[in-house]
């Protein structure tokens, strides 16, 4: 069967419908509605059951997507193979990260790497693993970096363990808390903390210390993905920046950030991963840089360390 009678089966699977597959893959809908027919002929088996509402898949439908999906993902990875041999050149890559990768290791590594590769084009997307994850489900990035203890299970996803963060609480010089020796966490929560979204495991341990239940929604005065943006109100204000020790390394060395030791508090930490489609082979360009992302920062800490 035509390689774009499969892209036509996976896109009315994907869509849920006639009228926006046929959008998605150029093709008026009565077109595609014969393609699919044609597909359904061919096959000898039913694959969408046509309602009201939407199109659902059968149970031979999800059968046979799931290989179809394959097919089409592994075409579209061979013609860009194919074109980068051809042109002898690394090619350009789109790739994501967090917002702590952002803010701690991607400078340095996209300056070296248009230092030694002036002619390349790269499109990095900077947001939280959810806008993540549905970027590169929809194959708009090819990988991202991020903390990936809150990633769903996903046979689609590989990952690959990178490094550890350490972080923890900074206030500016003038802050009330600056003068004490420590901190409890309580007092660091009255102050408000400006953050950016905490995983779900740092939550549950933030909660318990603060006396609420794992399950409660954890108030945080600022809630933003660019620790830049939550650097600059940290320093202008009175809210206590939460974020890891790599991001505000210049500012604790020049004086203008303090850091807060908190009692009875255990290491916090993010778990850096790379996050790629299974079965695809990077671009070469994609795979320089997941191979120079760093991995050797400080070892997962043990509570009470």
């Amino acid at each position: 069967m035509d390689l774009k009678r499969w892209a036509h089966i996976v896109a009315v699977a994907d869509r849920r419908s006639f009228a926006r597959a046929a959008e998605q893959v150029n093709l008026s809908q009565p077109a595609l509605t014969r393609s699919i027919q044609a597909a359904e002929s061919e096959l000898g088996l039913r694959l969408f059951d046509r309602g009201t509402q939407e199109v659902a898949t059968t149970p031979a439908g999800e059968f046979i997507v799931a290989r179809a999906r394959q097919l089409v993902f592994d075409s579209r990875c061979l013609e860009r193979d194919v074109t980068l041999y051809r042109n002898r050149g690394l090619g350009d890559t789109a790739f994501g990260v967090g917002p702590y990768p952002a803010a701690t290791f991607l400078s340095p590594l996209l300056a070296g790497v248009r230092r030694e590769y002036p002619g390349i084009k790269l499109r990095v997307e900077v947001s939280n693993w959810q806008l993540l994850l549905k970027r590169l489900l929809e194959e708009d990035i090819e990988f991202f970096v991020a903390d990936t203890r809150d990633l769903p299970a996903n046979d689609l996803l590989q990952i690959r363990p990178l490094r550890h963060e350490l972080g923890g609480f900074y206030v500016r010089p003038g802050h009330a808390l600056a003068a004490r020796k420590t901190v409890t966490l309580q007092q660091v929560w009255d102050e408000g903390v400006a953050s950016v979204r905490l995983p779900a495991g740092v939550r549950a341990v933030i909660a318990r210390l603060l006396g609420e239940a794992p399950s409660a929604e954890l108030s945080v005065a600022l809630e933003c993905d660019d620790v830049q943006t939550l650097k600059d109100v940290a320093l202008a204000c009175d809210l206590v920046l939460a974020a890891p020790h790599a991001a505000v390394e210049a500012e604790v060395a020049a004086g203008t950030l303090h850091p807060l030791v908190v009692a009875g508090l255990p290491p916090l930490y993010s778990d850096m991963g790379v996050v790629t489609l299974r079965g695809r082979t990077p671009s070469p360009m994609a795979d320089l840089i997941i191979r120079r992302l760093p991995s050797s920062a400080a070892r997962k800490p043990r509570r009470g360390t």
